[in-house]
């Protein structure tokens, strides 16, 4: 067998693979291979696993085609895929492909483009199956198998009126049991939940975990269908929300960070955060500065400081992943923020409590001093009480400022914390000063 049909056998192999399976070998490619494959694929073999990626991935590989091979790809993409690819091009490239895509799907795309990407509208596919409501269910199982090849997913069909109004859902199971020349007036649920397109992703990932559909349509202010939203969809935007949130409560809010990108690139996105939180932590190192000669004197204690300042960014952070889990999840919004901190504040004072004890028994053999042991101990459970106060009310306070509680809870609530603990600490030593002598 020549190498030339041995490559075909190749790609007839890959052919039969899913396309996310395809997806997950473009992307472990390098660029100038993984650009090869897609050109070797057909059409619209190419389209499928490009749909799978990411965006900014499928784009970086799409700006390398030519642009007929990229139009001709594009063109058999499902359009909410294709909009999200085309979002991540630049405006003038983009322009130019609607120009030269066929006119219907370039009008559904710029119409998708046109809703900003966390809300409904911009997860949702206008590929939803529609059928008039006076159609008897033979007639829509007729039209249901015409149109199948059309439409991106069959979860769910929708009745509408003459005006493409929404007047209710039809489940396919009902449709086929049904006797053939039942109107499907009679067979759909008219109490449809709906998102409006401007619904925030978030809220329409809670929906859909309320609810267990497969699928929700996306409906105007004067009910006319729109699209829908599949859990698919929802799926990869709150994976992709999860991981930016994850990313930002490290530190890293500037975009995602893999582990075998270039080390300048990580520097980058980690630096700026870094060096500000040089500038927060200077607060503590500030209020050191005020026990020097205490420190000075009583030398002993700072083996304590670096423990006190570890426990108490401890606590503040287990507080404020609960809150801020709590507040993603909608479990609790501002009007809960008393009882969030009446709850913190009975943990803080239990888990202080046997902090306390324990370090204050190990601090008094250790240096032989009963009177150390109750100062660090007394220290340790004031700072937990606090830090279990601050991290349950951190995250509430900056998203009651439109600020970003993923990002900046943890460093502004372990700073205050280090505060309180290692002010309190030091206070304390120096009280008893000359008893510790």
């Amino acid at each position: 067998m020549d190498e030339r049909a041995l490559d075909k056998l190749k790609l007839q192999e890959l052919l039969r693979r899913h396309p996310a399976d395809l997806a997950e070998i473009i992307s472990a490619l390098n660029e100038e291979e993984a650009v090869e494959l897609v050109r070797r694929l057909y059409e619209r073999q190419a389209a499928a696993p490009l749909g799978e990626m990411e965006p900014e991935a499928a784009a970086r590989l799409l700006s390398q085609l030519t642009r007929d091979e990229a139009i001709r790809i594009l063109s058999h993409m499902d359009p909410d895929d294709a909009a999200d690819l085309l979002a991540e091009l630049p405006k003038e490239t983009m322009r130019e492909i609607l120009a030269r895509l066929e006119p219907t799907k370039a009008k559904t795309i710029q119409t998708l483009l046109s809703y900003p990407p966390d809300t409904a509208g911009g997860l949702m596919s206008p590929e939803v199956l529609a059928l008039p409501a006076h159609m008897r269910a033979y007639e829509a199982i007729q039209f249901i198998r015409r149109k199948a090849e059309e439409k991106e997913t069959i979860y769910y069909a929708y009745v509408v009126d003459e005006e493409n109004r929404l007047l209710g859902v039809l489940s396919l199971r009902d449709l086929v049991l049904a006797p053939l020349n039942t109107p499907i007036a009679k067979l759909m649920n008219t109490d449809v939940v709906t998102l409006p397109p401007d619904m925030d992703v978030e809220e329409v990932a809670r929906l859909f975990d309320k609810y267990n559909f497969l699928a929700l349509p996306v409906v105007d202010a004067e009910r006319k269908l729109l699209g829908i939203v599949t859990v698919d969809d929802v799926m990869d935007v709150m994976r992709k929300e999860a991981t930016e949130d994850l990313l930002r409560v490290g530190g890293i809010p500037s975009g995602e960070d893999m582990p075998l990108d270039p080390p300048i690139s990580s520097v980058k996105k980690r630096l700026p955060w870094l060096m500000g939180l040089v500038i927060l932590n200077l607060s503590v190192a500030s209020l050191v500065s005020r026990f020097e000669a205490t420190i000075a004197e009583l030398a002993f204690v700072a083996a304590l400081m670096p423990l006190i300042a570890d426990m108490s960014g401890n606590a503040a952070a287990q507080a404020l992943t609960v809150a801020i889990r709590g507040m993603a999840l909608g479990i609790v919004d501002w009007k809960d923020l008393p009882r969030v901190l009446w709850k913190e504040l009975r943990v803080g004072l239990l888990a202080g409590l046997g902090l306390g004890v324990e370090i204050g028994i190990i601090s008094a053999l250790l240096w032989k001093k009963p009177l150390f042991g109750m100062v660090a101990g007394l220290a340790l459970a004031g700072t937990t009480m606090g830090a279990c106060l601050t991290g349950g009310a951190i995250p509430f306070l900056f998203k009651r400022l439109r600020l970003d509680p993923a990002m900046m809870s943890g460093p502004v609530a372990t700073t205050i914390g280090d505060l309180i603990g290692i002010g309190l600490f030091l206070s304390l030593v120096t009280v008893f000063r000359g008893q510790l002598l």
